[in-house]
């Protein structure tokens, strides 16, 4: 790769708009659903399903049904995106953002997997 490429490619990393935001994973049998939050929106779905299909997600509930039905049988969406580089802290905005669904949808017990607020 010739060094202007490399510079250009540079700079199109450096404008690349960071998304920080709250994702919902619904399970297609049951209707659960689990919400989460994240600083960085940019491949989600393919670590949050990667870390499903290793047995590694820290929800066993979760986990147990991703095991059992697969993924076929889960649906993950965006509910929200904000541009990351619109707030001095995009970890703390993602979670007040998800508080708000969280709140609103309450994905506990029979309708989700989230833990219920204390």
């Amino acid at each position: 790769m010739d060094a202007n490429r490399k510079a250009q490619l540079k700079e199109m990393y450096r404008n690349m708009t960071t998304w920080y935001g709250v994702i919902r994973l619904t399970n297609t049998h049951n209707k659960k659903m689990f919400i989460a939050s994240y600083p960085n929106l940019k491949n989600k779905e393919l670590v949050l399903r990667m870390q499903l299909d290793d047995g590694r997600h820290p929800n066993a509930t979760l986990q147990a049904d991703w095991k059992a039905l697969g993924g076929d049988a889960f649906v993950y969406e965006v509910l929200e995106k904000r541009d990351a580089a619109k707030v001095e802290d995009a970890r703390f905005a993602a979670h007040q953002l998800e508080k708000q669904h969280l709140k609103l949808l309450k994905p506990y017990g029979e309708r989700g997997y989230n833990k219920p607020p204390r």
